[in-house]
């Protein structure tokens, strides 16, 4: 038997968070490390896959398949597409800098009793490797119902990290801070967990539309698949819609799409900047991995039919999330509101059905979870010593801390996709993609770029120009450790904008396999009319 090399990718960052909890609470130091260790160690593991993976062998690589629950049909199967290794790789290179980052965000607060409030730091370590577990093994996963286990169990350390780790009281006083917190907790999970009840609903619909037609119910894609080849399966258009429907559901809350985004501000706003990073870069880019594994694979006919309603979406999301984070006062829930506009350009991307909007769409996932690491942590830097998210509460950061300022500013760049920088190639493919198709509504979004370009210019120019605010004078610039948590995202920003094709390379053989489910070729250009 070969080594199981996805289990032990997602295995390794569980046993990590088990041995950090059980690390003695005198000992928060020793946690840290370990917990450090064992991302580092998954990161490894996540650069295996990537070595191993052949763009050009077949469809799922690395295959593990084992009986689980076999009354029911339900197996243990794992395997990797591109665009799987690649969001694997994603996840394990960002925790380690979400831990680098959070590194005294769980110590105890040194407050006089009865303000003290105890933060047990192996709590928060070992919760970030337990989200980092379920994340991965969703993005293996090619069961269905092992897929939706761990995309709904990872809601739970995320709860815990975003109520009982969310940001400090600043000036708001710590009892109406943990009240926010606890009302950004609630609604996070109330909103997924809806979600995901109609999506169990759909999940059960799928085994028994496979029980009736194979004689026995399955969740296994590659059986799926199989059967529709040979004819053996086939759904019904109107029971295919409503299971379509009850999958896309679920992953637009998670993604999240407009109308269905507003827990996202909240939770955000209420994270520290490292839990922040962890939902939006990470544990979101479960929902719009899942629109291309599962939306298009098991339901082509519903997602054609779906597609002309679910654009229209993606380009309100992207122009709602930009207006509403020009009209911003906090720093975190503007680039919350920046993130909603950037799901909605991944969304479209996907459901553009051509080939430069789909791996453009991939490829965002990507560059926008490096971007916004980058612009969230500086921005959580720049919090802690002011001890506010207000924006009126900087000015004249440059003149005091010069890197941190520069930092910011490149983080700020790339969201709002500056040529050079990573975000500026995957949002020229989605609207590429999607103007070769739809030609309105590529331009519609374009109006995003203006707005981006907007936000974050008039965020710089109010924190970071202007004359010195007395809460800034003596502010410290940026320190090793936070140095070494921001350089490497800068680099990759750099690296990816002048040369993506490491990624582009392993997810295209993925993305035209999608397209070929969906029965879509990308268009051909009228050469009549060029000619004329």
């Amino acid at each position: 038997m070969s080594f199981p090399l996805l289990t032990a990718t997602a295995l390794v960052p569980a046993v990590g968070a088990v041995a950090t909890a059980a690390v003695p609470a005198a000992r928060r130091t020793a946690a840290k490390w370990l917990a450090l260790a064992f991302s580092l160690a998954t990161l490894v593991l996540a650069g295996a896959v990537l070595a191993r993976f052949d763009p050009g062998g077949d469809r799922y690589q690395l295959t593990e398949s084992h009986a689980w629950i076999s009354s029911f049909g339900v197996r243990y199967e794992l395997g990797v597409d591109g665009i799987g290794a690649v969001m694997v790789a994603l996840t394990a290179l960002l925790v380690p800098f979400v831990m680098l980052a959070g590194w005294h965000d769980a110590d105890p607060l040194e407050e006089p009793e009865p303000n003290r409030r105890w933060r047990p730091t192996q709590g928060f370590f070992a919760l970030v490797l337990l989200v980092e577990a379920m994340v991965v093994i969703s993005f293996e996963a090619t069961d269905v119902f092992l897929f939706y286990v761990f995309f709904e169990a990872m809601l739970i350390p995320m709860y815990f990290l975003i109520g009982g780790f969310g940001d400090r009281a600043g000036e708001r006083g710590e009892d109406e801070a943990a009240k926010q917190r606890s009302y950004a907790a609630v609604k996070f999970l109330l909103y997924n967990l809806a979600g995901g009840l109609v999506m169990l609903a759909a999940v059960v619909g799928l085994y028994a539309v496979t029980a009736g037609q194979l004689g026995e119910g399955t969740f296994s894609l590659a059986r799926i698949a199989e059967a529709r080849a040979a004819g053996d399966l086939a759904f019904d258009p109107t029971v295919e819609k409503l299971l379509f429907l009850g999958f896309f559901l679920a992953f637009a809350v998670k993604a999240p799409l407009w109308p269905l985004h507003t827990w996202l501000p909240n939770a955000m706003g209420e994270s520290t900047a490292p839990v922040a990073v962890l939902i939006t870069a990470v544990v979101d880019k479960v929902g719009t991995f899942a629109m291309l594994r599962f939306c298009l694979q098991l339901f082509p006919g519903a997602s054609e039919w779906a597609t002309p309603v679910i654009l229209v979406l993606a380009v309100v999301s992207i122009l709602y999330g930009a207006l509403l984070a020009v009209g911003q006062r906090d720093i975190k829930r503007l680039i919350a509101y920046a993130s909603v506009s950037h799901f909605g350009f991944i969304v479209l991307g996907i459901f553009a059905m051509t080939s430069q909007g789909q791996t453009g769409a991939t490829l965002y996932m990507v560059n926008h979870g490096i971007s916004t690491a980058a612009l969230m942590l500086v921005a959580g830097f720049l919090i802690s010593r002011r001890g506010s998210r207000l924006i009126a509460d900087f000015g004249g950061v440059q003149k005091v801390a010069p890197v941190l300022a520069g930092t910011f500013l490149i983080g700020g760049l790339a969201t709002l996709s500056l040529p050079g920088l990573a975000p500026f190639v995957s949002e020229f493919l989605v609207l590429v993609g999607t103007f070769s198709r739809y030609p309105v509504l590529g331009i519609v979004a374009t109006f995003g770029i203006v707005l981006a370009a907007l936000y974050v210019l008039v965020l710089y120019q109010r924190t970071m120009t202007g004359p010195v605010r007395d809460g800034v004078r003596g502010m410290p610039d940026l320190r090793a450790r936070e140095l070494a948590v921001v350089a490497p995202l800068i680099a990759l920003l750099l690296f990816l904008g002048v040369f993506p094709r490491p990624v582009t390379d392993i997810v295209d053989p993925a993305v035209r396999q999608t397209l070929s489910d969906v029965h879509k070729t990308d268009p051909k250009p009228d050469l009549t009319e060029a000619a004329k």
